[in-house]
């Protein structure tokens, strides 16, 4: 609840207006019931045969004039609630959204993308309807209920009383259905990340699913879950579901008791029809109110599990600070030197131990091993994606932390494995939106040239993960993109895997006309795509077991003799 005030403090100004009006509509509904008594105990029977009727004709006026009062104001304020609600969650996903983008990747693989996914739709939702409940009835079922207990006690002492002794027992009600539902919620949560899990499992991978024949193993997976997950809501709604018949149980006896007390009261002369029937509908409006903050409880245990959970990605420390030395480049100086770099991505197996190199401008580095042996990891902390363990990684001379992670990164060009084609055209896919002058040699030197053969050229529609281009279509976008903005260092991961050996060598030969001065490290699994470099780092289980040129470690090493043997029958090139 606390998270959710915070929330709608900029607002105060606009959210107090509106609580005045629901506070005057809910006083407007209080006065309704005291007129209809002081008509009947007061005005009808004052009245004389043939006298007029105007009295009660204004009176009754004045009942349907407030009740069009309230109405109005009811309105107003409800339109006003929702407006702030939505307001405020608007801003909420977007400082989630910010939270998220600054999340280390070590953080995003602990909270898990499911969950990033569910927080940002589906707990922010749970937190704008619980926003939205709080004012439409955070104020209105207060004044009603704590009104229609001054109210009834103008008309009757007594029978306010008996009512006012059946609160307690609706007050515990809701405490236990609240202090059991908030874990059973969180708990629905959970569940609901992993149905997004696989949900996201099967989409990304439904070509490989189909090649497979494994729709049915997929079908009782998903199937698993969602009934897991539709047993978890139903028992949490079956506890919260509770709440409202028991409440209608005590709130009824209680009336009861009060209909029996009330006709014997009438009996003795101590009260009037008139009284007696306010106090009923005053009852009601109090069972109506108790109703209301029942279901504000009901919202609420949901929304403090969603708050949780929102929260743990809000206040979640960044683990990789930002320095603020800008990007330089220095002559005489190592461009790149690993020392002695140990990185484990969960702490417990080291990806990579004790590996040290030194590159200087414009040299071509090639890392080269099996696979999990630590090659993207090399690639993932000259990005700073992540922090090393122990050692340091130094450009230029100077530790990679001290940089500004935006101007360190606007130097580097990237292409990742698992490097995402957006749904967009070819020319944002290049340069991610900005100027288009630079595209077209991008495209070029990527051997990309095939974009404009394409009807609608460098505006050609991609759909997202870019489904409707080949694999090697989509690598050498990908590599347009690297190269738009000329990037001091380019780091190729794996990136010409899709390309056949021609297209491949045009690449390379582009790259080393066109990118002289550019630090190059290639990741491949090829030894055509690095045998070029001059120093190439043969890693295995994270260790390197060799460093040199392809000729040295041809004579020197025989697991790299034997990766040429098995691509290039042992001939040397």
């Amino acid at each position: 609840m606390t998270f959710i005030f915070d929330m709608l403090k900029p607002y105060k100004l606009r959210l107090s207006f509106a609580l005045l009006l629901k506070s005057l509509a809910a006083l407007a509904d209080l006065m309704i019931p005291f007129l209809i008594a002081y008509m009947i105990d007061t005005q009808i029977p004052s009245l004389n045969p043939g006298e007029s009727l105007l009295p009660i004709y204004l009176n009754g006026g004045l009942m349907v004039l407030i009740a069009l009062v309230g109405w109005i104001l009811n309105v107003t304020a409800n339109r006003s609630s929702e407006y702030i609600a939505s307001r405020a969650v608007e801003t909420l996903r977007s400082d989630l959204f910010l939270a998220i983008e600054n999340l280390s990747s070590q953080d995003i693989d602990t909270f898990s993308k499911p969950s990033l996914i569910s927080r940002m739709t589906t707990d922010t939702y749970n937190i704008y309807r619980a926003a939205a409940i709080i004012q439409r009835l955070g104020i209105r079922a207060p004044v009603l209920l704590i009104g229609g207990i001054l109210l009834s006690f103008s008309f009757d002492a007594v029978l306010t009383l008996v009512m006012i002794a059946m609160l307690p027992f609706v007050s515990l009600i809701i405490f236990q259905a609240s202090k059991k539902g908030i874990p059973l919620y969180k708990e629905n949560q959970f569940l609901l990340d992993q149905l997004i899990r696989k949900l996201r499992e099967f989409i990304t991978g439904a070509r490989v699913v189909r090649a497979l024949s494994m729709n049915d193993y997929e079908m009782d997976q998903f199937r698993n879950i969602n009934q897991t997950s539709n047993e978890s809501e139903q028992y949490a709604n079956k506890v919260m579901a509770r709440v409202n018949p028991m409440m209608n149980i005590v709130m009824n006896i209680g009336l009861v008791i009060v209909l029996v007390i009330g006709a014997y009261r009438l009996s003795l002369g101590f009260t009037q029809i008139g009284a007696i029937m306010a106090f009923v509908t005053y009852f009601t409006i109090i069972l109506n109110a108790m109703m209301g903050i029942t279901r504000i409880f009901v919202l609420s245990s949901r929304a403090a599990a969603s708050s949780e959970r929102v929260e743990e990605v809000l206040h979640t420390d960044i683990d990789i600070d930002n320095g603020t030395s800008l990007y330089e480049i220095k002559k005489h100086v190592p461009h790149i030197e690993f020392n002695h770099v140990t990185f484990s991505y969960l702490k417990k197996t080291n990806q990579l131990k004790d590996v040290s190199f030194k590159l200087f401008k414009g040299q071509k580095f090639g890392i080269i091993g099996a696979t999990g042996s630590g090659k993207s990891t090399i690639a993932k902390l000259l990005l700073r994606l992540y922090d090393v363990d122990q050692g340091t990684i130094h450009i230029f001379g100077k530790n990679i932390k001290d940089y500004d992670l935006k101007s360190l990164r606007q130097n580097i060009g990237a292409v990742m494995q698992q490097d995402m084609i957006f749904h967009d055209d070819i020319a944002f896919n290049v340069s991610l939106n900005h100027d288009d002058q630079d595209i077209e040699r991008a495209l070029k030197d990527a051997q990309a040239s095939f974009v404009f053969d394409k009807e609608d050229g460098i505006h050609t529609e991609l759909t997202a993960s870019g489904t409707n281009i080949s694999g090697g279509q989509k690598q050498r976008i990908l590599i347009s993109r690297a190269l738009y903005k000329k990037p001091d260092i380019l780091i190729l991961d794996d990136a010409t895997s899709a390309l056949d050996y021609q297209t491949d060598q045009q690449l390379r030969h582009a790259l080393q006309a066109n990118y002289q001065d550019t630090t190059m490290i290639i990741i491949a699994q090829r030894i055509a795509s690095i045998k070029h470099c001059d120093l190439i780092i043969y890693l295995d289980h994270g260790k390197v077991i060799d460093i040199g040129d392809h000729k040295t470690l041809l004579k020197n090493n025989p697991g790299y003799q034997l990766i040429v043997k098995h691509q290039l029958g042992g001939a040397v090139l």
